[in-house]
């Protein structure tokens, strides 16, 4: 989700830090008041700034977390998607999409055309 979303879609992400607790994730930080921030990842030579909705640990992995949401920009949210794959892959930890109903075909869509077709999605 990006960062003007936040506010609109609270629900959603609180939401979604239930489920992961209930799966036995465990040091959840998320993006939202009451929970520490997750580490911010700034572009070089611009004021982009890309933070992972939730990061939250599991059996000694990292996991990163990301909300799909209709997005008014969906290519700022295919770049973050991207940067927390690669970031994801060279930590060796894992980064998966979590969703809602009503935002399956965007998603999917979103996934194909940025070639990450092998991310299995969290349906909540």
């Amino acid at each position: 989700m990006i960062h003007e979303d936040k506010a609109k879609y609270s629900d959603i992400l609180e939401n979604s830090i239930t489920y992961l607790k209930n799966r036995g994730f465990e040091n959840i930080k998320a993006d939202i008041d009451g929970y520490e921030t997750p580490k911010s990842y700034s572009k070089a030579g611009s004021k982009i700034t890309i933070t992972p909705d939730i990061v939250a640990d599991k059996e000694g992995r990292k996991h990163y977390f990301d909300i799909s949401l209709k997005s008014e920009k969906p290519n700022l949210l295919k770049s973050k998607w991207l940067f927390l794959n690669a970031l994801s892959t060279l930590k060796s930890s894992r980064f998966k999409l979590i969703t809602t109903r009503g935002h399956y075909a965007f998603t999917q869509e979103m996934l194909n055309a940025t070639n990450l077709t092998n991310k299995t999605l969290i349906k909540i």
